[in-house]
């Protein structure tokens, strides 16, 4: 309120020191052709002293009841635009706590899905290994039985050859020679011969 104070007494001194410049000129104007500025005339002498009363008058009732509206005016608007700005500021605080903190949420976030993901490939990391243990395990007693089976398998074939054998060789004694042989005999030999081929 004092600043505007100020500016109205800068005002009124700029007024006042244009009319005293006015009239100081007034002689050398009234010399060049300038009638309206002949002070010593009465009419122009008047109509100045009733224009300075006029604008006194003019200024006494702006000042008194113009002006301070127009400074509560501009002093509720300064206000106005104070608080407006208090608002804003307050405002990007706000928005800045607001925007930390959804980076930190988000970067809480990653943290967490990259621990979540990294877990989550661990276990099926050993859910595969445990899964291939078991296969592999099932292959083996597979492998086992099946080996097992086999050498069940050869080893029938085995006696089902030394039985044919046997009976082949008997059959071919008896046609060659004429002679049945001893099968006990030859059940020895084949089985003797067989041991020789295995070894």
């Amino acid at each position: 309120m004092a600043v505007k104070t100020k500016i109205y007494r800068t005002k009124i001194s700029f007024v006042v020191y244009g009319i005293f410049m006015l009239v100081a000129l007034t002689p050398s104007a009234h010399a060049t052709g300038m009638p309206q500025l002949d002070f010593q005339n009465p009419l122009v002498s008047g109509q100045v002293v009733w224009g300075g009363v006029i604008f006194l008058a003019f200024y006494l009732a702006l000042s008194r009841s113009m002006l301070p509206r127009v400074g509560r005016v501009l002093e509720d608007r300064s206000k106005r635009i104070m608080n407006d700005l208090d608002m804003a500021r307050k405002a990007k605080r706000d928005t800045d706590k607001a925007v930390a903190e959804l980076q930190q949420a988000r970067k809480d976030a990653l943290l967490e899905a990259k621990a979540y993901l990294q877990s989550a490939l661990e276990e099926e990391r050993l859910a595969t290994e445990k899964r291939m243990h078991d296969v592999h395990e099932r292959l083996i007693a597979e492998i086992a039985e099946a080996e097992r089976n086999l050498f069940a398998e050869k080893k029938r074939a085995l006696e089902s050859v030394r039985d044919i054998a046997s009976e082949t060789t008997q059959d071919l004694v008896k046609h060659l020679i004429g002679v049945i042989p001893d099968e006990h005999c030859v059940k020895e030999q084949v089985e003797a011969a067989c041991s020789h081929r295995m070894v």
